[in-house]
């Protein structure tokens, strides 16, 4: 069984000591289970101090991007050794914002999830189309070409512990969001695209995130879905009290 994955994107907010104090307020609220997982994506400054906050809990930290070189002249980024050294266990990649602000592209994002791998790191990679192409009708071939470009040369090892978090770029930030029924559509999609490129076995171990605009309102229903293994959250995952009512969703469902 898959477990639901809740992952709070924190993007590029708090402060230390509002980071300290999140991690706080929900230490001790989030049980042992088998059924969700708990992820804070914060940014770089905290993520030392967050696994330190985190050690004997059920929550995982994660970064939001990293560098596919170990080392070198890579003047302001992060390498998978850093992030592997100070004990992160996930990496968020090519999120949408990341390709559109920072020209992220298909072969960076296969790039650093192959690093990824290499190190040790679960990542997060995201996918999603625009409003213009939603409005095309070319969802489907997007997201299958982004998922089949973020998975080159990995192995079906690799793949089945690869999370995929699909985010139609128009529901990001919008308070908009995709039907549950869309969303579990386009989901499948790249379920059947992970089959086409190893096997139904495979296809069936990869965890599959929604993400846009995401609230605790809108969770069950999500989570109802075949294909949704839970929800990669912005702002929602901002208030304590917010994240830790998506994760409990995630946990009941």
């Amino acid at each position: 069984m898959r477990k639901n994955v809740i992952a709070g994107n924190w993007k590029m907010n708090k402060t230390a000591s509002e980071a300290r104090e999140f991690v706080e307020a929900i230490r001790e609220k989030i049980p042992a289970n088998d059924k969700a997982e708990a992820i804070i994506c914060a940014p770089f400054p905290y993520l030392p101090a967050l696994v330190e906050a985190t050690e004997g809990t059920e929550i995982k930290v994660s970064a939001q991007n990293m560098h596919f070189e170990d080392s070198g002249a890579f003047t302001g980024e992060v390498s998978p050794v850093m992030l592997k050294d100070i004990g992160v266990t996930h990496v968020v990649l090519g999120h949408s914002e990341r390709r559109e602000l920072f020209a992220e592209t298909d072969e960076t994002v296969n790039k650093k999830t192959r690093a990824a791998h290499a190190h040790g790191l679960t990542p997060i990679v995201c996918v999603g189309e625009s409003l213009e192409q939603r409005e095309a009708n070319e969802t489907v071939e997007l997201v299958r070409s982004q998922v089949t470009a973020a998975l080159k040369d990995l192995t079906a090892e690799e793949i089945a512990k690869t999370i995929i978090a699909y985010e139609p770029i128009w529901a990001i930030g919008t308070g908009k969001t995709a039907s549950s029924e869309d969303a579990n559509e386009v989901c499948r999609e790249i379920r059947n695209v992970i089959k086409e490129l190893t096997s139904e076995e495979t296809a069936d171990k990869v965890i599959i995130q929604y993400g846009g605009s995401v609230k605790p309102a809108t969770i069950d229903e999500l989570l109802s879905q075949s294909d949704v293994d839970g929800a990669l959250v912005g702002g929602a995952s901002l208030e304590a009290d917010s994240f830790l009512s998506l994760v409990e969703a995630g946990i009941n469902e």
